[in-house]
């Protein structure tokens, strides 16, 4: 075991798999001579050179699509988005055809890409540069959606999803790339679409991704003091969703809480509550609560800012409220 960053986490996934398959290549803005907007690029430029690795115009749309291309004809493109927030102006590129070209061509043709970079908020970067999409990409067939929330999972996760034959929206955490963790040195691939519990317990299920997790262990810490055990699962893939893990949690504590980072409604929360309702009803002690944003864009204010997120203090009083504690 080796300690890193999630960032370089990533980045040894991506050396790791353009060592591996000269078909894998990185593309995107400032990925090459700058090293990346965060970093995870740092070195690859020098290793693999510029047909490899290369620098793009500010043109989402436009490189995007040279991607979907690219991967239709065989290729493997990686394409760094600065940010998810950027990435709605090629929104065609990946709804209208990465996820599509497999089955309107009858499975002649695939489109292995990756299309990664952070999503969701970091600290006072306001409404248009703090949005959590991925609900918006979960509801397309045809795309896989992943979220690793510790360096570990970056690492197996990226290195799965590369592989993959099938577009993937890998999406990171910003406020995530200097946490530090435990990453296996050997070849590690997790499978995409398997929830893992991060945390084991009886009384409460704590159902979580990205930079939910963190606080949902922090919340587990808070209620084991007051004699409340609570179980931890990270989704980490949210299409495929790992329903078995979900409802074999539910069975396991029959009260559940679901913290999301993204805005409630029509979100990926929602999709959790459905599997729950659906296949698990009659396990449940008390009614699913869920835990998100505030129904508004992120207001730049650091106070509002913080009220607006999702915290450990509110998973917390959401599990009291599933155990009758409150």
């Amino acid at each position: 075991m080796a300690t890193m960053t999630y960032r370089d986490a990533l980045n040894a996934a991506l050396r790791e798999e353009m060592q591996r398959d000269e078909d894998v290549f990185l593309m995107g803005e400032e990925v090459a001579e700058y090293d990346g907007a965060y970093k995870v690029s740092r070195g690859l430029l020098a290793e693999f050179g510029p047909k490899r690795v290369v620098d793009t115009p500010i043109s989402e749309l436009g490189f995007t699509g040279i991607g979907v291309g690219a991967a239709m004809v065989g290729l493997r493109p990686i394409v760094e988005v600065m940010t998810f927030n950027f990435a709605l102006l090629a929104l065609d590129q990946i709804v209208n055809g990465a996820a599509k070209i497999r089955y309107m061509s009858g499975g002649q043709i695939g489109c292995p890409i990756v299309i990664r970079g952070p999503g969701g908020a970091a600290l006072q970067l306001a409404a248009q540069h703090s949005q959590a999409f991925e609900s918006w990409y979960a509801h397309i067939p045809g795309l896989t959606v992943v979220m690793p929330a510790t360096p570990a999972d970056a690492k197996g996760l990226l290195k799965s999803s590369i592989r993959s034959d099938d577009p993937v929206i890998f999406i990171e955490g910003e406020m995530l790339y200097n946490v530090k963790g435990e990453v296996p040195d050997e070849e590690y691939l997790i499978p995409i679409g398997k929830a893992d519990v991060k945390r084991e317990g009886g009384d409460a299920t704590i159902i979580c991704h990205s930079k939910t997790v963190t606080p949902a262990l922090r919340a587990a810490e808070t209620l084991a003091a007051d004699g409340i055990q609570a179980e931890v699962i990270d989704l980490r893939t949210i299409r495929p969703l790992d329903t078995e893990a979900i409802l074999a949690s539910v069975a396991k504590t029959h009260r559940v809480v679901v913290a999301e980072e993204g805005w409630g409604f029509a979100g990926v929360g929602a999709e959790v509550v459905d599997v729950i309702q659906r296949e698990a009803f009659d396990e449940l002690d008390a009614p699913v609560i869920r835990v998100h944003q505030a129904d508004v864009p992120m207001p730049y204010n650091k106070h509002l800012e913080r009220a607006a997120k999702a915290d450990a203090p509110k998973i917390v009083a959401a599990v009291r409220r599933v155990c009758y504690r409150d």
